[in-house]
């Protein structure tokens, strides 16, 4: 059985449930070590001093925040602790919003929660069905490995989720960061109504287990082929970009191709 990476208890109104928090996902990238080329020798990272040379350990290592000036303030990680929010390890629940009013880009990180013995299943399920039958997230506040969270928990078939959220100014505005972004006003004409006859076309419901990491799957064939001595077959390359002068008969072609392969 999984292992809790974090345990305390949500707390909403006069209500406290004690819970274990679990990783929800896995992350299947490859992980690769660095070597100079030519070599079989390893690249090793050090913690050095910049004025002697010499490598720093671990626990002599501080914080230091740049205040400008080429000044810094030093902190230390006591320091940090003792300022830390939210000591008690709970998860408070501050209210409960319409899930649907959640933009996707707060989302950041999923994890599953479970209650922390047999004895608290009872209000975890009344927690878990109230939720499901109202369609509501509960937004609260959460303090893991010395840093604060903003989340949403939601149901999710049998069990309660818990998504960490960015906080709004953590969210970039596209005007202020983008370039060659189209106008306000609204497209029109054949080309949008060829547009939304390609979507319509395209259209099908949600199933994740259609999809999987091909990319990882090439890596992974990559290092068999090398390792073999074996030939490495790469990959076409993409498209190139439409001309707005093409648009029109792309979306034709692309309709057209949709059709032929659904008959």
């Amino acid at each position: 059985m999984a292992r809790a990476i974090w345990s305390g208890s949500i707390n909403f109104g006069l209500v406290s449930i004690p819970v274990g928090l679990y990783s929800a996902t896995d992350d299947h990238t490859i992980s690769f070590h660095q070597f100079q080329r030519g070599t079989a020798d390893r690249i090793r990272y050090q913690r050095i001093n910049e004025r002697t040379g010499k490598e720093v350990d671990y626990s002599d290592i501080v914080k230091g925040a740049d205040v400008g000036g080429g000044d810094y303030v030093i902190v230390e990680p006591d320091e940090l602790d003792a300022i830390a929010p939210g000591r008690s390890r709970s998860i408070d629940v501050t209210s409960f919003v319409d899930l649907d009013e959640i933009d996707p880009v707060h989302f950041q990180k999923t994890y599953w929660l479970a209650p922390a013995g047999e004895q608290y299943t009872r209000p975890y399920g009344l927690l878990l069905e109230a939720m499901a039958r109202t369609n509501r997230a509960g937004i609260a506040t959460f303090v893991m490995r010395g840093k604060e969270y903003l989340t949403a928990i939601r149901a999710d078939e049998g069990v309660l989720a818990l998504h960490t959220l960015f906080f709004a100014d953590e969210i970039r505005n596209p005007a202020d960061e983008l370039d060659n972004l189209p106008d306000r006003k609204p497209a029109g004409g054949k080309e949008l109504d060829m547009a939304k006859t390609l979507i319509e076309s395209m259209s099908g419901s949600w199933h994740p287990q259609d999809y999987h990491d091909t990319y990882t799957e090439r890596v992974e064939q990559l290092i068999d082929d090398k390792r073999r001595g074996r030939e490495i077959v790469t990959e076409a390359e993409p498209p190139e970009p439409t001309e707005m002068s093409d648009l029109l008969e792309a979306l034709q072609r692309s309709i057209s191709s949709v059709k032929r392969k659904a008959s």
